[in-house]
């Protein structure tokens, strides 16, 4: 599985569940269409997180990077109906920060030949 992750804040003046419901309606319309397994969306909790990262953490499960190209795709094709809900999320988020993750060990991952 590959998670890629988004750090961010809202823009001020942005109603968090406003946001959560926006999000949801984006997520969910990239996981029904195969385009994506799952999604998650955390806030920091008692102000603790690593380094500067944002307020909120949204991780996006894809079963590999050929998936995660097609989910690139459709969104990055900047056309209907995607890009409304695209739009609708990505106008109220600030410092955004991505990061791309991995489960390990990989299920490809055999070991006894490893030369280092």
């Amino acid at each position: 599985m590959d998670i890629y992750n988004a750090w961010f804040d809202l823009k001020a003046g942005v109603s968090d569940v406003e946001f959560a419901d926006r999000l949801k309606t984006y997520m969910d319309h990239l996981k029904n269409d195969g385009l994506m397994q799952g999604w998650r969306l955390m806030r920091r909790k008692l102000g603790l997180s690593a380094a500067p990262v944002g307020e909120f953490h949204l991780m996006m499960e894809f079963s590999d990077l050929a998936q995660l190209d097609s989910a690139f795709n459709r969104v990055g094709s900047r056309r209907e109906p995607i890009e409304g809900v695209h739009f609708g999320v990505n106008s109220l988020v600030a410092n955004v920060q991505f990061a791309l993750y991995r489960d390990f060990p990989d299920s490809i991952r055999h070991r006894g030949d490893e030369k280092f």
